[in-house]
């Protein structure tokens, strides 16, 4: 059998000892919007992967979202975060972290006084989330953004990423995936938008190539990937005629920028849409920079994929959370245990440190 994921790989300037990336996995364990001793912990544990992205990250009070959250705007955030990747670094891993705005995807309980929800358009996201204050609660209508609001978010998404390698990490990943603020202007079902950051599929990728830039030019391309996910249907996103077009635009400007690489969220294997394949193989042969697959994927799978260079890296998200020795594991074909989907987003050990 193929072992093509357990050779090294160079990532910018990193080399990664293999091509296991752990996903970037909510676990709402940070109290306060502050990353603590549990997280230090948790993410340690993993420290075999070749790299591991941590957890959707605020990089603004504006762009929090979910119960326990963390955040990187606040010295007290910085500390605990550097304390997080010193333990990471001891164990002799990588770690870059997810800049993730929620955008319209928030609600007042889960943040904090003074913050406003903020999205391209006053369109309220489907459906209900979770607040620690209130139970589950309706997507509020949110604010659309000024031209000074977007401004604004691009410098926070800037100085998120100043604030990420004060904090020790390798790098960070910007989400513009999953229906979160990026992928909000990405989209025609959230951004109604006549300006120039809405309409053509040259406006609607403006906010995330800004960004992009903005973060490469804070830390340096090299220190920069990017997540997206094309035809998605989370957080109340739906495909378009000009998708295709859309991102393969938007891999050419930021083969201009330079990132390290793209990360492709497919997720047809938990009954998502899939991916159009002919938009795969395009972005694969486009995008200049590393290209991390993800989307459900068994050791079988990821060597074949590799093998057959769809990709540079796999992304592996679920198994991680219950196999903390997971390289371990795939390495020697051993059983994976299951994850407890109870305690996915619950706070404190149990089905975070306890497997």
């Amino acid at each position: 059998m193929s072992s093509t994921l357990f050779t090294p790989v160079t990532l910018g300037k990193l080399e990664l000892k293999n091509r296991i990336v752990m996903a970037p996995l909510t676990r709402c364990r940070a109290m306060g919007n502050v990353p603590n001793a549990l997280m230090k912990q948790y993410y340690s544990m993993r420290a075999a992967a070749g790299l591991i992205i941590a957890e959707g990250t605020s990089p603004s009070p504006n762009g929090l979202g979910y119960a326990r959250q963390p955040g990187l705007y606040t010295r007290e955030q910085i500390s605990g975060w550097r304390d997080v990747t010193d333990g990471v670094h001891q164990a002799g891993g990588r770690i870059f972290v997810q800049l993730m705005h929620t955008g319209r995807v928030s609600h007042p309980a889960n943040m904090q006084p003074g913050s406003r929800i903020l999205a391209p358009s006053a369109i309220a996201a489907p459906g209900e989330m979770w607040t620690d204050a209130s139970g589950m609660q309706p997507y509020p209508v949110p604010a659309e953004m000024t031209e000074k609001d977007i401004e604004d978010a691009i410098a926070e998404y800037a100085m998120g990423a100043k604030h990420a390698m004060d904090a020790g990490f390798d790098g960070i990943e910007v989400h513009a995936a999953n229906g979160y603020l990026i992928d909000q202007f990405l989209n025609t079902a959230t951004n109604r938008r006549a300006d120039r950051w809405g309409g053509s599929i040259e406006n609607r990728i403006r906010f995330a190539v800004e960004v992009a830039r903005a973060s490469a030019a804070a830390i340096g391309a090299e220190h920069v990937g990017m997540r997206i996910s094309p035809y998605g249907v989370f957080n109340g996103t739906a495909a378009d005629a000009e998708m295709d077009a859309m991102y393969a635009l938007l891999m050419e400007r930021l083969n201009e920028i330079g990132l390290a690489y793209i990360h492709v969220v497919d997720h047809s294997s938990m009954g998502a849409p899939e991916v159009s394949p002919a938009l795969k193989a395009k972005i694969r042969t486009t995008f200049k920079g590393r290209y991390i697959l993800s989307g459900g994927y068994d050791l079988l799978r990821a060597n074949s994929d590799l093998d057959a260079s769809k990709g540079d890296l796999v992304a592996f998200g679920r198994p991680f959370i219950s196999n903390p020795d997971l390289v371990e594991k795939l390495k020697h074909g051993s059983a994976l245990k299951e994850p407890d989907f109870n305690t996915f987003y619950t706070p404190g050990e149990k089905g975070y440190t306890d497997y």
